[in-house]
């Protein structure tokens, strides 16, 4: 475990400060994880399995997977994972691809869909009994999420560590939201994290991968241009640009 948690370092540090910063997780909180099988969740997984034993705060753990319907991951798989962490798993069967792709056809499917994932997990997490759900987009997720709501809805805002949806009575939780994405990407490959290629028909073509090209070319003039945005994030003069979403 010891070299386990050496590869992991950065992810649970991470954590470890934003639990911190935003009380992301309480005493007896009950935590679904969102699995999509996916480098972002697995880590996440791995890492909140590995924290409930360093957490002041003890937390339970449960794995939910959507079964999008029009396309799946290999659940078997991400079922032997959760074992070995014994961590309770669950699939939850859907429509939402068929949704998305064929009954709606949406050109830009993005925004839709993880609405529609978002509300499914969230009403599948309070059936299990647990009142957090823990997602794993990393602090490249939102400076892209920044520039998107910028871009193309013309307001300076990303989504927040900790929002509390009412109408499902469910707390969104972002743990990774201090990790970048290398860090993530390192962390799954030098554990050997069982890591599945993304169904989804849109992959690799959207606005958000745009954006990412965007990030990647202004990185060339401005090496440290992410960590000056994370620490601007993290400033409390400029914490509004966190939303609840």
């Amino acid at each position: 475990m010891r070299d386990i948690i050496i590869f992991m370092k950065k992810i649970l540090g991470g954590i470890r400060d934003v639990c911190r910063d935003f009380e992301l997780i309480s005493e007896n909180d009950v935590i679904a994880v969102g699995v999509s099988g996916g480098k972002d969740s697995i880590v996440l997984l791995k890492a909140l399995a590995l924290y409930r034993y360093f957490s002041p705060a003890k937390f339970t753990l449960k794995a939910i997977t959507l079964d999008m319907g029009l396309f799946s991951p290999d659940t078997d798989a991400i079922g032997d994972f959760c074992r070995e962490l014994q961590v309770d798993y669950h699939v939850e069967h859907t429509q939402i691809g068929n949704v998305v792709f064929e009954i709606r056809g949406e050109s830009n499917p993005c925004s839709l869909c993880a609405n529609m994932k978002r509300g499914v997990l969230c009403s599948t997490a309070k059936e299990l009994g647990c009142n957090k759900l823990a997602l794993g987009h990393h602090f490249d997720d939102a400076l892209e999420t920044l520039f998107l709501n910028l871009f193309y809805g013309g307001r300076m805002a990303t989504f927040s560590p900790t929002s509390y949806l009412d109408r499902s009575d469910i707390t969104v939780i972002r743990p990774m939201i201090y990790a970048s994405e290398g860090d993530v990407v390192d962390c799954a490959k030098r554990n050997a994290l069982p890591v599945f290629k993304s169904g989804c028909p849109a992959d690799g073509f959207t606005k958000r991968e745009d954006i990412k090209r965007f990030i990647s070319e202004t990185e060339k003039t401005y090496p440290d241009v992410k960590k000056k945005f994370l620490k601007a994030l993290k400033s409390k003069s400029t914490q509004r640009l966190w939303y609840d979403g």
